[in-house]
């Protein structure tokens, strides 16, 4: 019930009762039970009034119900599958042993169906036209398809109308950030690609597809897209660990002539820039008068400060292992040094303590546990945290929520969601309708406000700055916002 309401309410002020109260279930761990740890036992009970004492066993233990089906009723005695959220793979393992330790109660197997969900891969191809007649193949094949390579030898640019390039992208990785998990490589790396791609279909229609690659050299990650590019009406860059990626990306940019946008640094902008510009909203601040505290200054840390900065943010104050980023510290890559020559305007040193002391604004994209009740109590009055590390952000949301107005994360579970896919699928839709070449900041920034637009005023909450990633109205939104700008660039 509690988790049913979670999901249901999360532009409700129950919403963030319900997330902590949960919380608290789970022994006060920062995570809670999820779908994303979600396993089904198949038990067999010798008694059918046993039923609830499984139930029972496994919200005791922590876990949370959410399907019990009858796979088979023998008069006196039941086999049931029952499915519930665990907390991670130790959780759900203890409430197997849970259900086990029931007297009359036994558990034949236990599946974990985020694993199945994968088997085989989430994606496939699907033929948009018929074969059913010798007519058919000989215009989908040869002979009638040489017709159409003809055509597009004699213009390249027919090939955006005659192949499937018009509605076609590259997910790039080579495996080296990906998530919260690292360099794990391309193989490792090719699920969350196949779930990027499955995010492109279903909120754009966009034919994406994995493009992992076995290298980490940045001459050949280059060198290889500028090879594959002419397939695809747009390259998304994926989970390449920064340096490299501004690099990759810049040079890509310059040689192709289609769009190239690497989502862990302008996504992320993206979506964090419409949720503060809302987020300012609700406590009634100006953009131009608050202090943002920038953690983490990787891909997005970086690219989250350019983009505030360039919309006149009254200052942002970037912290990186070495504390507060200065033109002085040693080993600080091109990326790095920009953005220690153009923050902290007031010449603050040290660590996270004196960032953070009288900032109004906080975002989070580091790792977690890196901000204490003390730091949070240092902030301004009517506080905004966004802690956006994955799995475990920088603070535990039910903390934060004691000192500051506002808190957003990037989990699912919580209120206020701050998540890529309000942005990517639009922002690409957009792209591809026109034949866009190129992205630019104009671009970023009309994806970003039509983001922020798609919640109403009388929507606006703390617990609501930026809409559901379900909300259909974000990705027609976006793009047409995306298309607008970027025509005007066409014309150029």
């Amino acid at each position: 019930m509690l988790f049913s309401l979670l999901n249901c309410a999360a532009n409700d002020r129950r919403a963030v009762l319900l997330a902590d109260l949960l919380r608290v279930r789970s022994n006060g761990k920062m995570s809670m039970p999820s779908a994303s740890f979600s396993v089904t036992m198949r038990v067999e009970l010798d008694d059918p009034r046993g039923v609830g004492a499984i139930t029972t066993a496994v919200g005791d233990a922590g876990g949370v119900v959410t399907a019990l089906d009858v796979v088979e009723s023998r008069g006196e005695s039941l086999v049931v599958d029952l499915t519930c959220n665990a907390i991670d793979d130790v959780h759900a393992r203890a409430l197997q042993g849970a259900v086990a330790a029931l007297s009359g109660a036994r558990v034949r197997a236990m599946s974990d169906r985020t694993l199945l969900l994968h088997l085989g891969g989430v994606l496939s191809v699907a033929s948009r036209v018929p074969l059913r007649t010798r007519d058919d193949l000989s215009m989908a094949y040869t002979p009638g398809v040489a017709r159409v390579s003809r055509a597009i030898a004699d213009d390249p640019s027919a090939a955006r109308n005659l192949t499937i390039k018009r509605n076609t992208v590259a997910v790039v990785t080579d495996g080296s950030a990906v998530l919260g998990l690292g360099n794990i490589g391309p193989a490792a790396a090719l699920p969350v690609m196949e779930g990027k791609a499955l995010l492109f279909k279903r909120f754009a229609d966009i034919d994406a597809w994995p493009v992992c690659l076995a290298t980490q050299d940045t001459d050949e990650i280059v060198r290889i897209v500028e090879c594959i590019a002419p397939v695809y009406g747009g390259i998304n860059l994926e989970d390449i660990a920064a340096p490299r990626c501004f690099e990759v990306e810049r040079r890509l940019r310059k040689l192709l002539d289609i769009p190239v946008f690497h989502d862990d640094q302008h996504g992320t902008a993206v979506v964090v820039f419409a949720a503060m510009t809302n987020a300012l909203r609700v406590v009634g601040k100006s953009m131009k008068d608050v202090r943002v505290v920038v953690l983490g200054v990787g891909a997005a840390g970086v690219a989250i400060t350019k983009l505030l900065l360039r919309e006149g943010v009254g200052d942002v104050v970037a912290v990186d292992r070495q504390g507060i980023l200065a033109e002085s510290m040693a080993d600080l890559d091109d990326a790095r040094r920009w953005v220690a020559a153009h923050t902290n305007t007031e010449g603050r040193s040290g660590g996270l303590a004196e960032a953070l002391s009288g900032a109004d604004v906080l975002v989070g994209v580091s790792g977690p546990n890196l901000v204490t009740e003390e730091h949070l109590r240092s902030m301004a009055p009517d506080s905004i945290v966004f802690a956006l590390a994955n799995p475990d952000p920088e603070v535990d949301p039910a903390v934060a929520r004691r000192y500051a107005a506002i808190v957003a994360t990037g989990r699912s579970d919580e209120p206020n969601q701050i998540n890529n896919v309000l942005v990517f699928p639009g922002l690409f839709r957009g792209l591809l309708n026109i034949g866009a070449r190129k992205i630019t900041e104009e671009v970023e920034i009309a994806a970003a406000k039509a983001l922020a637009a798609v919640v109403s005023e009388h929507e606006l909450s703390p617990a609501y700055i930026v809409p559901t990633v379900f909300n259909p109205a974000v990705v027609p939104t976006v793009s047409a916002a995306v298309e607008e700008v970027a025509r005007l660039g066409l014309e150029d």
